[in-house]
This record gives structure tokens, sequence and C-alpha cells, in this order.
């Protein structure tokens, strides 16, 4: 349908014309005479008058082929336009055209053609042109749903040869009438056009879009092809791809009021199932968020439909958050989805309380999902959403906090730890004390759990749970005597870290009573783990190295050591000389756990850590020196002496040259020891005669200071 449709079409009622056309056009194709049926009282109400001028050139030359040249173009001249000025038939090579041809390319003329004789863009002209196409389609005899097909593949063909201006407009006013009588109809025929992403079609899908009397029914079908396929098929990503194109026109998720929710989760359960299954070939590896152009992979298209969803409602600072905090990429990602879930949740709850109550009411049923990622996605959605406390209420507490523990008896450890952070989650909300004796169990199991998720996830809780207003400080800390200690000293990073945190936690709630020389569990544990906190001041970790840092600040506080400053400089600085005061200050206080410390300490130098294996030998010095020759037994001074002997010939220089040192002082105190056996009277007379002994003097560490100047990527002072 080249230009010539737009010659003249404005000079008369061309609609009844496009009617009569189409109607001798239906019969010629089913072989019934013309003639005869344009008699009659329907022949008069369609016969023109001679105000009926058309050009020539106004309909195309498929189209008269079409019509079996039954319809007379007249001249300027002339006079009625009727069907018995019939030319004669076309020659018979015109019937050897394609089924192609008939159904997509000259119906789809003769419905823009329609369109086009309809000035009228509102409601009114879509609904006439609605009304017109389909009691021509339902005349042709055929079944409906292929002749609507039929029309839109036709369109699909034509519009990208069509000029911008009136052309275009009145195309895409053919798909809207078609869309609001048959949307399931021609969400069927678009979307096989849409994987892989073709440009005419999402030019169509945007022009429904911006018809505010068809998106809605058009999205709510889109949302039965995403929801209605299992995995990621290819309806569900051709539905995906369509609801990106629709959601990034700019009022379109207005029309999305009262399936938001559902539209939502399905979004986030597709990035799942994508997540969790192949990628076609063409799809990157992995996706920058911040890519310009068009996405490429199914995820991204999933993910810029998710934001644009988002957007659309207010629900901005939502997506600046999920890009701060990296939960896009985590949402892609095979095992990080369900923590993007988890950010995503926390976001809405912070930026978007608007739709939570809708969320929620549509989580409940998912929970019980016989799909495993729809199942796993509600759950991380639901677990997320208790933070809301206006939201956990639309459930009886009692209820919520049942269905939390029976998370716990899951065979499957994903399950296992959002149930943890659901118990964590329900903790924070004021209140929820009184559950302590329910969540103290669960969580304390949890920490002798295999994998780190589970027992960071129960450490966060029991933090929580120390933050409320009379949290249980003097039974979590004898609860926690026998279970952190191990904890501290855990393989896995994050472990280390939250052990630590939690415990600085426990120090800060309880330090009044350790002012007062009560807490007794809780001084225990203190005492139980000085070494590991200043030792861990070296670890590899950054996390843990801070963690304990802090925790050793509250230690000080609450105990009233007066060593803040000297702890500082050892854990950033290493100084030898800080550490020498920290000892001394240890032996003074607590001269009866020296052993105890050097006992502790020599488990550490079997480290795989070179700096935990030289800050260990630098500290057993350090005690050495400082303590008493009564309170320290030989048998580990023996102990102490060989596995230092055998640290002198390690790899590293920094860890064999402290070890000879710190050997020197272990054979020292051992001397001193025999000294005291003597009598007391000889002691006496010789006491002056042995000098003390020396202070140990090690080398600087070369192991990498953990400056705040470092830290910040600043130059440090000269």
């Amino acid at each position: 349908m080249a230009g010539g449709v737009w010659g003249r079409g404005r000079d008369g009622p061309v609609g009844s014309l496009t009617l009569t056309a189409l109607a001798e056009g239906i019969r010629a194709n089913q072989g019934q005479p013309v003639g005869p049926s344009s008699t009659g009282p329907q022949a008069e109400h369609l016969e023109l008058g001679p105000e009926a001028e058309i050009h020539p050139r106004t309909l195309t030359p498929a189209s008269e082929a079409q019509l079996g040249n039954e319809v007379v173009a007249p001249t300027a001249g002339s006079g009625n336009c009727s069907p018995h000025n019939a030319r004669e038939p076309a020659p018979e090579r015109f019937y050897q055209v394609s089924q192609y041809s008939w159904e997509e390319g000259t119906l789809a003329d003769l419905a823009v053609y329609t369109a086009a004789c309809l000035e009228d863009a509102g409601y009114a002209g879509t609904q006439a042109t609605a009304l017109t196409l389909s009691s021509a389609l339902e005349a042709r005899g055929q079944r409906l749903e292929d002749q609507v097909h039929s029309l839109v593949r036709g369109l699909l063909a034509q519009v990208p040869s069509l000029a911008e201006g009136r052309p275009r407009r009145a195309a895409l006013r053919v798909l809207s009438a078609l869309a609001l009588e048959h949307a399931q109809d021609v969400v069927c025929a678009l979307l096989p056009s849409s994987l892989p992403p073709d440009r005419a079609a999402a030019e169509l899908w945007r022009s429904l879009s911006r018809n505010q009397r068809v998106n809605g029914q058009v999205l709510v079908q889109l949302l039965w092809a995403l929801k209605g396929t299992a995995g990621p098929e290819p309806e569900a990503l051709a539905a995906t791809r369509a609801l990106g194109e629709m959601l990034a026109v700019s009022g379109c998720v207005g029309a999305t009021r009262g399936f938001y929710p559902h539209l939502l989760l399905a979004l986030v359960t597709q990035l799942h199932e994508l997540a969790q299954g192949v990628h076609s070939p063409e799809s990157p590896k992995v996706w920058e968020p911040s890519r310009r152009g068009p996405p490429h992979s199914h995820a991204s298209c999933t993910v810029e439909a998710l934001k644009a969803l988002l957007s659309g409602d207010g629900g901005r600072m939502v997506v600046t958050c999920m890009e701060q905090a990296g939960g896009w990429r985590r949402l892609v990602g095979a095992h990080t989805h369900l923590e993007g879930v988890l950010l995503l949740a926390s976001a809405m709850v912070t930026h978007a309380d608007h739709h939570l109550r809708g969320l929620f009411a549509d989580l409940l049923p998912r929970l019980r999902s016989a799909n495993n990622q729809q199942r796993l996605t509600a759950m991380a959605f639901f677990t997320g959403l208790l933070q809301s406390q206006p939201t956990a209420r639309l459930l009886r507490e009692e209820v919520i906090l049942e269905r939390l523990r029976t998370w716990q008896g899951d065979p499957e450890p994903t399950v296992r730890w959002l149930g943890l952070l659901g118990l964590g989650h329900l903790a924070m909300n004021r209140g929820k004390i009184r559950h302590v004796n329910t969540l103290l169990p669960v969580l304390l199991r949890a920490l002798g759990e295999g994998d780190a998720r589970l027992v960071g996830a129960a450490l966060g809780a029991l933090r929580r749970i120390l933050l409320q207003p009379g949290a249980p400080v003097r039974l979590l800390s004898s609860e926690l005597r026998p279970r952190l200690p191990p904890l501290l000293d855990d393989a896995r990073d994050s472990v280390r870290a939250s052990a630590v945190g939690l415990l600085g936690t426990l120090v800060r709630r309880g330090q009044r009573g350790l002012r007062l020389g009560l807490r007794g569990p809780l001084r225990k544990l203190v005492l139980q783990s000085l070494v590991p906190l200043l030792l861990r001041l070296h670890d590899s970790s950054q996390d843990a190295a801070e963690s304990s840092e802090w925790t050793l600040a509250r230690c000080d506080r609450a105990l009233r050591w007066g060593l803040l400053e000297e702890m500082v400089t050892v854990a950033h600085y290493d100084s030898p000389e800080a550490l020498s005061r920290v000892c001394h200050c240890l032996v003074q206080r607590y001269p009866s756990h020296v052993q105890y410390f050097l006992s502790q300490t020599q488990g550490y130098l079997r480290s795989p850590q070179d700096a935990l294996r030289r800050a260990a030998t630098v500290l057993i010095g350090f005690l050495v020196y400082h303590a008493s020759p009564n309170g320290v037994s030989q048998d580990l001074l023996d102990s102490l002496f060989q596995d230092l002997g055998q640290l002198q010939g390690d790899p590293e220089s920094s860890v064999s040259s402290a070890a000879r040192v710190s050997a020197q002082q272990v054979a020292l105190l051992a001397q001193a020891q025999v000294q005291t056996r003597r009598p007391r009277l000889f002691r006496f007379i010789r006491h002056h005669s042995y000098p003390t002994r020396p202070h140990p003097l090690y080398d600087d560490s070369p192991f990498l200071r953990r400056s705040l100047a470092g830290r910040w990527s600043c130059p440090e002072p000269r």
C-alpha cells in the first residue's frame, strides 16, 4: 500500500466506499455473484452519491486486484459509483497470488484505509474502527482468530514501509481497534514477532501502550502469557520483552492498577527461572546495568521491565537503591538471586510501601507452590516484607512465627536460611521480645550449621534480639559461652566477622553489670575471647579485623582498662610497644588467666596466615616477659619453647626472626623459675646479682598496615 492510498481520502464519506469494497471483495473471494447482491434496500443504503468523489489512486493496485475490479473508481465528472458499472474481471494470473498476499497484504490495506476514513483519533474513532473491522471479518465466514492473526501479520509487514504521520497513525489505530475487541488474539499474533526482537513489533507494542482504552487489556493478556508457562519458555520470554516495551511508555504503569503485585512477582520469578535455566548462546554472560542502548539478553530485558514498572509507579528510589547496593546484578545471578529479592523487598519497605499489603497477600498462596523457583522467590519476598511492621500485622504474630519455625525443618538449606532471616526481622519489631523463649532455641541450634548463610543469619538475628529493650543479656551470655568462641576462629570470613560483632554487642548491652563486677557469664566469655580478639586485629579479612577492633573498644570501655589508644595503635600500625603495654595490663589485672592466655596463643602458631603466626609469636613473647615466674607451669614453658624452636625455620623471615626473640624470653622465664626454687636466704643474698630479663625487641612487621589513610585511598602522612 504505497502512498497513493492517502491521495484525496478526505473528500467525502469514503468509509461507505470502504465497506462496499470490502463486502464486494469478500463475495468475489467466495465465488458469489456480485451484481444481484448489491440490489435491494442494502444496495440503496451502500450506494454512493455524486459527492463521494474518489481519486483513482485512492485504492492501491493490490486492493483493486483483490476486489476483482468489481468497484469502479469514478472520475471527477462521473455520476454515481455503482457495482453495476464494474469492469471485466481481472486476468486469471491475479488469482495465482499467494494466500499470504490476500490475507495479510490486501486485508491490512483495507483495514488501514478504513481507519484513515475515521479522522477522530480518540475513543470514538477507535471504537468505530473496531466495530467496522469486526463486522467485516465476521462476514468473511472464516475463523475469527485466524483472520485477526492474518490482519496483525499484514500490519507487521506494512508498518515499516509507511511514512510518518497520518498513514502510520491509521495503521496503529487499526491495531488498537482490534485489541479493543480481540485483545487475546492480537497478543497471540504479536508475540511470535517479539522473539527475537523485531522493530516493527516493538512499535506496535508501544502504540498499544499509549492507548488508554486497550493497554490494560493487553497487559493482562501478557501477564497470563508470562504466568501460563513453566520456566523460560519462548512464549514467556516474548511476553517479557513485550512488557518491557509497553511499560517503558510513560503513563502505561497506571493501567496495571489491580494486578500490579501479580505483575511484579511474575517478573521477579521470571528472573529466577532465567538464572536457573540455560541461557541462549547469543545472550551475554555478564550484563552491565549501566550499558547504553537496547538490552540483548532475556534477563536484562526482564530487569528493564521491572525497572520501568517500579519507576512508573513512584518507585524511582527503589531503582536507585537497588543500583547502589548491586541488587540488579544479584537478581540475575544463579546463586545470588534470592539476595537480590531480599534487597528489593527492603527497598520497597523503605520507599514504596503503598504496594506492600497487596504483595503480602499475593505471596501467601505462592509459599506452597509446587514450582520451586516461584516458592523460593515468594519466601524471600515474604521474609523481606517482615521488616515492615504494618505489613507484618496482616497476620497474627503466632502464625508468622510458626511458619518460620516450620521452615527450619525443611531439608533445603536455603529455606532454613530464609526462615532464620525472617526470625531476625521479626525480632526487630518492638514487642516481639516475649517470643524469645521460642526464638532462642532455633537460633542457637543454627549456630552449628555447616552453611555459612545459616550461621550468619542466626548471628544477625541474635544481635537484633540484643538490641531490643529488655534483652536477656545474662541468658544469652550463658548460652553463647560454649558456642561463640569457636566461631571467632571459624574458617569462613563472614562468620568470624559476625561472631566478633555479636560479642561486641553483647558487651555493650551488659557493660553496666561488668563495671559493677556482676555479669559472671559475660565476664568469663570476654576473658575467654581476649586472645582471639587481639590476634584477629591482624586477620586477612578486613571485616573481621575491623570488627575485632570495635569489640575490643567495647571491652575496654566496659571493663575500664584504659587501653583504647594502645589497641587502636596495634590495629593500624602493629606497634610492639603498644602491644607490650596491653600485655602488661592484662597480666596485672588477670594474673590467674596468664597461663590460659598463653595456651590459647600457642594454638595460633600453626595458623596458615603468616600475619597471624607472627602476631601470635610476638604476643607470647610479651606475655612471657610480663608474667611472674610462678604464674606459668614448667610443662607449658617446655611446650612453648619447642613450638617456637620449630618456627625458627619458618619460610617467612619475619616469623622466624620473632620466634627467636620469643624463645629467648621463654628460656629466661624458665631460668627465673629455677631460681625461685632455691633456699630463701640464698635467694636474698644473690638477689641483686641476677640482672632482670631484657625487654624483647622485634623487627617492624612487613605486613600491610590497615591505616585509615590507606583505606580511603589517601596518601599516608610521612
